[in-house]
């Protein structure tokens, strides 16, 4: 009995162990890990960048099995079905700001998105069934986001990249949707595949009208699998989430200045964070204060960065990282680091950035700012500009082809363009600071693939090169308009048709940002992925093209006087035929007892004067009887008036 009692004790005691430990031992038996993490950034126009980061992984699955406790069911699923290689989808409501939130940083240049939706996907398939992997993949993603995403299965909606998408292989395709509205519809979906969803944790802070009254934001997910290459087998699958808005504290002036507006995680969501969530490995906040900004600072230096008297938090940070082999080489970015293990319901972590002086500084451009437009007039010809113009930062870039007389700066364009808009690629010019140029000069490498009517769009990947010296730049590209059937037009025809933002990458620069860490058992997928080199990327404007369109009250007409007419054919119709002879009998029954009583009167009285039995008329009989009676009275009359005309003029 002792014995027994003293095991008892002892599986109380490993359970009362086990209850109190945090997830991170299990998920290092499991194998599984999920981080969550949150950037705040001001911004130069008096606004802040908040930018979430979720990531979970999985071990592969010969090694793991195909089980798991915290990656999601349906994206597992989603990679193996499809055999999906890389995947990335985002839903975006609102165009990044180039100008006033930066370019050049690795946040700018993997999460702003153009408007609506886009999807790319690299499928481990054989080249003729990759479209048929596309298309189901599309429905499987509308389904999962609630999303117009299946719209992106017709041949006419999507693309094959040659080269713009490289080092990716060729198995891969690109698909946009302009016009997609983006709701809480699609944000809820995106939150279930978290393993906390909105209920702890960073998600918690998610608050739906504050998301939705920002000025920008997209919700992006980023998929990588290892699963199908024999060279990656030990990668797993990688699931990237992240949520990026830009919000407008409340300003604050004083004494005629007005500084910029003080802010936390309160005011800006209207919500605090209760603690880390249960099943992250790790937890992090970070405020990032971009180089330029600390340059206009006071206290520069290393000794100053914790001290700085610009600015103060109401929490003390955790740790402080400097960046290193900056761009700048005069002024580095800082990243200030907050843990949120220790904080709960009792003790929330609510994160406020406070403003003692004023400051003015901007961000980092891209090589060139970029706009698109339209040119000319009508319904039938028309234009489409590429605008480029140097930056401030142009001129400080490192420059490329050191080898070559002239320095050249590459510019790749990736445009796509309906099929009704029917584009003559060999239209293109090319204006170097008002002087057109050379088609050999100006572009380096060429590839086109003309739409064909109501099966494929138009495609163009372009490298320009230019002079790194240059002011501005512009390639336009001459286009008619093509018609379409009445069913093909939209409800909202009037209104004009949309033309996908075009793609513009600098293959030459490469961006990243390295921090040194001070504790380097500290990992956050979020630095480790800014510390990774990528291509600067821009997207355009969404242009809104006008089309010629029917006369929509025209076929309204038709169809109304059509079934207008049919209407009283088939009312009348089914009156003949649902009419009762027996009804109508009794009706004229009724109807001569109302209107013949005198009659019927004289009938009564003159059979009993002949002193037979009375015996009721028929309607029949009565209506012939009328009928005999009304003609000997008019025979009568008629007779009486030959009499009395024949006596008349005879006498």
């Amino acid at each position: 009995m002792a014995r027994l009692l003293s095991i008892f004790v002892l599986l109380v005691f490993v359970l009362h162990v086990a209850s109190e430990s945090t997830g991170e031992v299990v998920e290092q038996i499991d194998g599984e890990e999920f981080t969550e993490e949150l950037l705040f950034r001001p911004l130069p126009d008096r606004k802040v960048l908040s930018h979430f980061h979720f990531e979970s992984r999985v071990p592969p699955t010969n090694s793991y099995g195909h089980h798991h406790r915290l990656f999601p069911k349906a994206i597992y699923q989603l990679v193996h079905k499809y055999r999906i290689r890389e995947m990335e989808l985002s839903f975006t409501q609102g165009r990044w700001n180039y100008e006033s939130w930066g370019g050049f940083d690795p946040v700018s240049s993997s999460n702003a998105k153009p408007p609506g939706v886009e999807l790319w996907a690299v499928f481990d398939v054989s080249p003729d069934q990759v479209d048929a992997s596309w298309k189901n993949l599309t429905h499987t993603l509308s389904g999962l986001f609630c999303a117009s995403i299946n719209f992106l299965e017709s041949s006419t909606t999507y693309s094959a990249p040659d080269w713009s998408f490289q080092p990716l292989s060729s198995n891969l395709r690109y698909g946009s949707l302009p016009r997609e509205a983006v709701c809480t519809e699609n944000l809820t979906p995106w939150l279930k595949l978290l393993p906390c969803r909105d209920k702890s944790g960073l998600s918690s802070l998610m608050d739906r009208p504050s998301i939705y009254r920002g000025f920008y934001h997209s919700q992006r997910l980023h998929l990588t699998s290892g699963e199908f290459d024999p060279m990656a087998s030990d990668h797993g699958i990688a699931l990237e989430q992240t949520l990026t808005v830009v919000l407008q504290p409340d300003a604050l002036e004083t004494r005629g200045r007005k500084l910029q507006p003080n802010w936390s995680m309160s005011s800006l969501f209207g919500k605090t964070v209760d603690g880390k969530c249960a099943l992250a490995k790790s937890s992090n906040v970070y405020v990032q204060l971009e180089g330029s900004l600390v340059h206009n600072m006071k206290g520069k230096g290393d000794e100053g960065l914790g001290s700085i008297s610009n600015f103060e938090f109401s929490v003390s940070p955790d740790r402080i990282m400097k960046e290193v082999n900056s761009f700048h080489r005069e002024h580095s970015s800082i990243l200030y680091g907050f843990s949120i293990k220790d904080h709960h319901n009792s003790k929330p972590f609510d994160l406020g950035f406070k403003w003692n002086l004023p400051v003015t500084w901007s961000c980092v451009k891209a090589p060139l700012r970029v706009s698109r437009f339209l040119m000319g007039s009508g319904n039938e010809r028309g234009a489409i500009a590429l605008s480029l113009q140097s930056t401030e930062w142009s001129q400080s870039l490192p420059k490329v082809d050191h080898n070559e007389e002239k320095c050249r700066l590459k510019v790749d364009v990736f445009q796509v363009v309906p099929w009704y808009i029917k584009v003559y690629y060999h239209t293109a010019k090319v204006y170097v600071d008002g002087v057109p140029q050379s088609f050999g000069d100006a572009i380096e490498k060429l590839s086109v693939s003309p739409s064909e009517d109501k099966v494929s769009p138009g495609v163009m990947e372009m490298s320009l090169k230019l002079p790194c010296d240059l002011k501005s730049a512009s390639l336009t590209l001459e286009f008619d308009k093509g018609f379409l059937h009445i069913d093909e037009y939209p409800p909202d025809a009037n209104q004009g048709f949309d033309i996908p933002s075009a793609i513009i990458s600098y293959p030459d620069f490469q961006t990243c940002m390295q921090y040194k860490q001070d504790n380097a058992s500290i990992k956050s997928p979020m630095v480790s992925k800014m510390q990774e080199k990528r291509k600067i990327l821009s997207y355009t404007e969404v242009l809104l093209v006008p089309l010629t369109t029917p006369d929509f009250s025209m076929p309204y007409n038709v169809i109304t006087i059509t079934c207008t007419v049919f209407a009283l054919y088939f009312g009348s119709l089914m009156n003949a035929l649902r009419r009762r002879v027996g009804e109508e009998e009794r009706l004229l029954k009724e109807k001569d007892k109302k209107s013949g009583k005198l009659p019927l009167l004289f009938s009564k009285l003159s059979a009993k004067l002949r002193g037979k039995p009375w015996d009721p008329p028929s309607s029949s009989s009565s209506s012939s009887s009328k009928f005999i009676s009304s003609k000997v009275v008019l025979k009568i009359v008629l007779i009486a008036a030959i009499a009395f005309g024949w006596q008349y003029y005879s006498g």
